[in-house]
C-alpha cells in the first residue's frame, strides 16, 4: 500500500480532452515535488515487430502531439523510420499516477529540430554533437575525448548545427490516466481519438 496521501481524482469531471487534463497532472506532479516529472518511456518497435523500451524527455505536448528528440540514426530513430508508431508513459509515484500515451509518430521538419536543440542546454548540444548515438564504442576514452571536443565547440558555437537531431511528434490515439488508491480501487479513464472526437472509458483496474 502506498504509504502518502494520495490525491483524489473524479473522472466525471474530467476534460473532454486528454491534453488538458495532462497538463493539470503534470502541474500537479511538480508542486508535489515529483523528480524529473518530464522523464518517460518511449516503446517502439524494430523492422521485425520485437518491442524496444527507454527513458527519454518529454520536450512539450500541445495540440500537435507528445514532443520528444533524438538523432535519426539512433537506435530508436531507426526504429520510427520502419514503423512510425510509439508508446509513451509517464509513472509520477509522488501522487500514484500513471499517463500511458500511444499513436503515429511524425518528424518535424528540420529548422524546427535544430530549433528545439537550440534552445536547450550546452551541455545537451555537446552531447548532440558528440553525435554517433547506439554505435558501438571502443573504449570510455574515445568517448571522453570526442565529449571535450564537443564540448569545446558547443561552448564556441552555440549554434552549430547537428543535422541528424530530429524533433518527433507523437499524436495521440489513446491516452489513459491512472490514480492508484490505497485500498486498490485504482481509476483508470482512457480517451481514444473517434471520427467525432474523443471518447471516455472506464477500466476495471
Amino acid at each position: 500500500m502506498w504509504d502518502i496521501d494520495l490525491p483524489s481524482f473524479d473522472p466525471a469531471a474530467a476534460p473532454a480532452a486528454p491534453l488538458a487534463l495532462f497538463t493539470a497532472w503534470f502541474a500537479e506532479a511538480v508542486a508535489a515535488g515529483q523528480v524529473e516529472p518530464h522523464t518517460m518511456s518511449l516503446a517502439t518497435a524494430d523492422e521485425a515487430g520485437l518491442p524496444d523500451v527507454r527513458t527519454v524527455m518529454l520536450h512539450g505536448a500541445d495540440a500537435s502531439g507528445w514532443s520528444f528528440a533524438t538523432h535519426a540514426g539512433s537506435r530508436k530513430g531507426r526504429q520510427l523510420a520502419a514503423r512510425p508508431y510509439a508508446a509513451l508513459g509517464f509513472y509520477w509515484p509522488a501522487q500514484g499516477r500513471q499517463v500511458r500515451v500511444r499513436g503515429p509518430v511524425t518528424s518535424a521538419p528540420s529548422a524546427e529540430s535544430q530549433a528545439d536543440l537550440h534552445a536547450r542546454s550546452t551541455g545537451a548540444l555537446a552531447a548532440a554533437l558528440t553525435g554517433r548515438q547506439s554505435e558501438a564504442l571502443s573504449s570510455v576514452e574515445e568517448l571522453a575525448r570526442e565529449s571535450r571536443a564537443a564540448w569545446e565547440r558547443a561552448q564556441r558555437e552555440p549554434d552549430a548545427p547537428v543535422p541528424s537531431w530530429t524533433l518527433y511528434r507523437l499524436r495521440p490515439e489513446e491516452v489513459e490516466f491512472f490514480q492508484g488508491d490505497a485500498a486498490r480501487r485504482h481509476v483508470r479513464l482512457v480517451y481514444r481519438r473517434t471520427e467525432e472526437g474523443w471518447a471516455k472509458e472506464l477500466l476495471w483496474p
